[in-house]
């Protein structure tokens, strides 16, 4: 076998399968790109869902990619095995209706054994296959593979529900007897079995039946390979490493924290093994994903790129890493894999900005957490208890980013065990939630059979004309089949030999219209699709009978149409005016273009600040006012690239793409409609800026005479602001809003003041009522103040003034609004009262809940009935 670096074997993957004529895809964004049910990509057939479904037909049926993904439903299991990862790359070879058995599995065993390959030695390699898969059984046979080390196993069948599925065969690597960790008569010590001598390295899908929703298997109409290979388990193979970690995809990452370190180094010990390996691992999946777009935040990726960040500095700290150091490993990652994905390195300034901000933010939260944690221990031991619960594990988990196992290191080391049943039940309860809240949108389509077999020749020529006189109705589709006729009231799809209409595609809506003969009205095009071989699917609601193979004339909404290509030439001058203000790392996330109206969504960490949202706006409207052409050519990717063209969600794009160039403002990969000359937007006007994800922000913006109007109703606005606040002129309506505000202030403070006056008042009667209850002194009352700072302000006093041990309050402080606090003084809390278990205790009262400090604690509640209920519970609770 070669000696191979990773660059080397993926290199030298893609480029067997290229010449085995497949087309190389590139690895695309983690960030998945119109599919809400999915969180990551996390497969290598992940972003080629739309051609297995049938919903789109490649330009080359067989494809080939090294994809990058991210799984976190395991993150646990992270650095404590072999080959458990968070980021990792998935090689693949790809048929979609062309080769099958025959093919996929002779191309294999040559990929792994010839030498002008991989060079395996044959007698490492063994195989299974699903028992009732004689095809490929026999197959392997034919290859040469011989008969005792194929294993027949019946879990090598692929099926994730509705849906394609079938049987697999999996290939496995012979890695010698020093890897045994079984006995020679362990059943579990075969090829497929549960063992660390025989390594999987490739897993060959063969899907062809549908799983139909009636629970049945039927054969595909087009039957399609799907193959894995971890490039990360390949590696460790080559390399002859233990584990995927001693390969160079993760050491030089191990290497660089050891420096960081307190002197530890890798492979001193076990424990400290697993810190550096969850480093190395969190290490490179937080630098991708940032680099892809995706934010820290509390919620959806950003959460999961906050844990792991998170993760990975706590074990820092167990290997005496103090301070950021996460931002001195984004630069190996980058270095490492620099060879396919340049795009790391390059953002790396961005990347470690982003990483540094949220470790800072991570190691002052750390001190919170580590502060519960010991107060935690303390009162655990003071009670006599020996077990930490699971629930304060799983918060320590969840809101401070403790992982389990460091919870109980803290734990042992004060002779202490976590209840890890209770720590499961809570984990288990979050993840059903996370489950719930997904997409339950299935998770790949079923073929279309007509659709995907429908060739049928039609050609866009909507470029250069809006108005077709003789198109040929070619096909009519009702409920799925193909029929000559569609009468009225009907809702079919129809497909012409030309058309006009512009069908829906990268946010941009479809063109509306009509189809008619000799002046009359036939159907209304009220949608366009592409079908799976690209032809424009036009949905039509039928207002007179149509027939296929006759001519009609095709008439496009001039004035839809001219709105919308407005306003899709706004968010290519938006895209570029954000990169141009708030910097290159800001990605397209998401449009949408309508004649009323643009959206667009685009990754950036926090608020647009209002002074970078004038600038953006003031420089799209300078360039509209600039009257800039717009041109599009088509041309091949280098040419356009030369051209400064940008591509967006890394889409696959074929040999000839199509280039809109705005003057040289601005030059995208693009397929849909545009206006002439940016004069024709007239006026540029944001709406609103706001975030409706984890990192991701979206603009809704107007243009033309939408803008004019949106303009004309602010100013009336304004116009009402002055005439309500008596401004002489509208210029003057600022500093006269401005002296009001100043004025509300001073009556607002006066009147707190005398509020505070007030209660201060009515606290020095309350203090004279002071009850003796189980040797315990309390005051407890019911007092007329209009918020909970002059509450805190009265439990101030009490305080200096040694009042009582005790201290409850309770104001009503609107109709169904109730406001409660308690304090002890440091005599009851030495006799163990505590604020927070009176609160808790008498809260429920008020129809509230609340909690604080042993010292201090309040709540709020609905129930104001209940509050002198709740004041004699407070003295039953003192007495028992």
């Amino acid at each position: 076998m070669k000696e191979l670096t990773s660059a080397e074997i993926r290199s030298m993957f893609l480029k067997f399968f290229e010449s085995k004529g497949h087309s190389i895809e590139p690895s695309q964004s983690l960030i998945p790109h119109d599919d809400p049910t999915l969180l990551w990509i996390n497969s290598g057939v992940a972003t080629l869902k739309k051609y297995f479904d049938g919903s789109v037909v490649p330009q080359n049926k067989r494809i080939t990619n090294a994809q990058k993904s991210i799984r976190t439903n395991d993150i646990e299991n992270v650095g404590h095995t072999a080959r458990h990862h968070t980021l990792f790359e998935m090689m693949g070879n790809f048929s979609i209706g062309d080769y099958f058995k025959e093919n996929a599995i002779p191309w294999a065993w040559e990929l792994l054994t010839a030498k002008e390959w991989f060079a395996m030695d044959p007698e490492k390699l063994y195989v299974t296959v699903y028992p009732k898969d004689t095809d490929a059984k026999d197959i392997w046979l034919k290859t040469g593979v011989p008969l005792d080390h194929i294993f027949e196993v019946e879990d090598n069948f692929w099926d994730i529900g509705q849906g394609p599925s079938g049987p697999d065969t999996e290939i496995f690597y012979d890695r010698g007897v020093e890897f045994d960790n079984l006995a020679a008569d362990d059943p579990e010590n075969y090829p497929g079995g549960e063992n660390e001598r025989y390594l999987e390295i490739w897993n060959i899908v063969f899907s062809q039946f549908n799983h139909t929703p009636e629970d049945t298997y039927e054969e595909l109409p087009h039957k399609n390979i799907d193959t894995g290979m971890g490039l990360e388990r390949v590696v460790s193979v080559f390399q002859n490493a233990k584990t995927n970690f001693e390969t160079d995809l993760f050491l030089p990452i191990i290497h660089t924290a050891e420096k960081l370190g307190s002197g530890v180094k890798y492979g001193d010990s076990a424990v400290t093994d697993v810190s550096f390996k969850v480093i190395a691992d969190h290490a490179r999946a937080v630098t991708f994903a940032i680099s892809d777009g995706a934010l820290p935040s509390n919620e959806g990726r950003g959460y999961v790129i906050r844990r792991l960040l998170r993760r990975a500095v706590l074990h820092g700290r167990k290997l005496g890493i103090n301070g950021e150091f996460l931002t001195k490993l984004v630069p190996v990652v980058g270095k490492i894999m620099a060879s396919y994905y340049p795009e790391v390195l390059e953002n790396s300034d961005y990347i470690i900005s982003v990483v540094a901000a949220e470790e800072k933010r991570f190691n002052e939260t750390l001190t919170d957490g580590l502060k519960m944690l010991n107060e935690v221990i303390s009162d655990t031991k003071a009670k006599n208890a020996k077990e930490i619960s699971g629930l304060v594990a799983f918060k320590l988990y969840d809101t401070y980013g403790f992982p389990y196992e460091l919870t109980e290191e803290y734990a042992q080391d004060e002779a202490l065990t976590v209840d890890r049943t209770g720590f499961d039940v809570e984990m288990n309860e979050q993840r059903n939630r996370a489950r719930a809240a997904r997409s339950d949108n299935k998770s790949m389509g079923v073929q279309s059979k007509l659709l995907t077999d429908l060739h049928t020749p039609s050609k866009y020529v909507g470029w250069t004309e809006l108005n077709v006189n003789k198109a040929k109705l070619l096909n009519i589709i009702e409920n799925g089949e193909l029929v000559k006729k569609a009468t009225t009231g009907k809702v079919v799809q129809v497909i012409f030999d030309q058309t006009p209409f512009y069908a829906e595609m990268g946010g941009q809506i479809a063109d509306r219209g009509t189809i008619e003969n000799d002046n009359e009205i036939f159907g209304e095009v009220v949608d366009v699709q592409h079908a799976p071989n690209g032809q424009n699917l036009h949905t039509v609601k039928v207002l007179k009978e149509l027939s296929i193979d006759t001519d009609y004339q095709l008439r496009v909404d001039q004035t839809f149409h001219a709105q919308v290509s407005k306003n899709h030439t706004a968010t290519h001058m938006l895209d570029q005016a954000l990169r141009n203000i708030l910097g290159k790392h800001t990605s397209q996330a998401g449009s949408l273009v309508t004649p009323e109206y643009l959206r667009y969504d685009f990754s950036f960490n926090g608020a647009v600040p209002q002074k970078k949202l004038d600038e953006i706006e003031a420089l799209i409207n300078e360039k509209i006012n600039a009257s800039l052409p717009i041109e599009w050519i088509e041309t091949d990717i280098e040419s356009a690239q030369k051209l400064g063209a940008v591509a967006v969600f890394t889409e696959k794009y074929g040999e000839t793409v199509r280039v809109v160039s705005i003057g040289d403002f601005n030059a995208e990969f693009d397929g849909g409609t545009h206006a002439k000359n940016t004069s024709e937007l007239g006026l540029f006007k944001i709406v609103s800026e706001s975030g409706i994800g984890a990192g991701i922000r979206r603009i809704e913006a107007v243009t033309g005479n939408a803008a004019f109007k949106l303009m004309k109703q602010h100013e009336r606005m304004l116009v009402q602001v002055a005439q309500l606040t008596k401004a002489p002129q509208l210029t003057d309506t600022v500093s006269k809003v401005q002296m009001l505000q100043e004025q509300l202030k001073e009556l607002e403070r006066q009147n707190t003041s005398l509020a505070t006056k007030l209660a201060s008042q009515a606290a020095n009667a309350i203090f004279d009522d002071v009850k003796t209850i189980n040797e315990h002194t309390l005051i407890a009352a019911k007092i007329d103040v209009t918020g909970m700072d002059q509450l805190r302000a009265i439990a101030d006093d009490w305080k200096s003034k040694e009042a009582s041990d005790v201290l409850v309050l309770m104001a009503q402080t609107g109709a169904e609004k109730v406001n409660l606090i308690v304090a002890m003084s440091k005599t009851a809390v030495d006799k163990n009262l505590k604020a927070g278990d009176l609160v808790k205790a008498i809260a429920p009262i008020i129809g509230g809940n609340g909690g604080g400090r042993p010292d201090l604690a309040q709540a709020g509640g609905k129930n104001p009935s209940g509050i002198n209920e709740a004041l004699i519970a407070a003295a039953d609770w003192l007495a028992r």
